[in-house]
């Protein structure tokens, strides 16, 4: 049910994000090309890691997990940021979510990561009510920023 991305499966990512922002109400927002993800999982120096979700009964990819490491300096040790985790609506239901998520558990478990973190839209309450039923705790307190595009050119090109 869950493996490793492939370079054959850039094609079917690039696709799943595509349907992801689509969900999330942001299309515009999925700019990344196929060219710049394989670059990112397989080249040189990969930057992210991928695994695909399988249907068992032959139906192909239903999902995917995007995923980079991160490191606290609280801890002295990697782990796991979440980018994307996404499965397809008619295959929801049916495990593979759970199993994504366990496939990286294990590699933190593994490895000794000490720990997988994500974000979630806060109007995304299936995907809320799916994490809480796996003792997944949000993060009271904090608030996510971002800099990007014209603020992000503007504060990098400053003197």
């Amino acid at each position: 049910m869950i493996r490793t991305a492939v370079p054959a499966d850039v094609p079917v990512i690039h696709s799943l994000i595509r349907e992801l922002a689509e969900y999330e109400k942001a299309p515009q927002e999925a700019r990344a090309t196929p060219e710049q993800l394989h670059e990112a999982l397989f080249g040189e120096r990969p930057a992210a890691f991928a695994h695909i979700a399988e249907d068992d009964a032959g139906g192909g990819t239903v999902g995917f997990a995007l995923w980079f490491l991160n490191f606290s300096t609280w801890r002295g040790v990697h782990g796991i940021y979440l980018e994307d985790l996404y499965v397809r609506p008619m295959a929801r239901g049916n495990g593979h979510g759970k199993a994504l998520l366990t496939e990286l558990a294990r590699i933190c478990a593994e490895r000794g990561y000490q720990r997988l973190e994500w974000s979630v839209l806060d109007w995304n309450r299936s995907a809320i009510d799916f994490y809480d039923s796996l003792g997944a705790l949000p993060q009271d307190g904090w608030t996510t920023y971002r800099l990007a595009d014209e603020a992000l050119t503007k504060l990098g090109t400053q003197e």
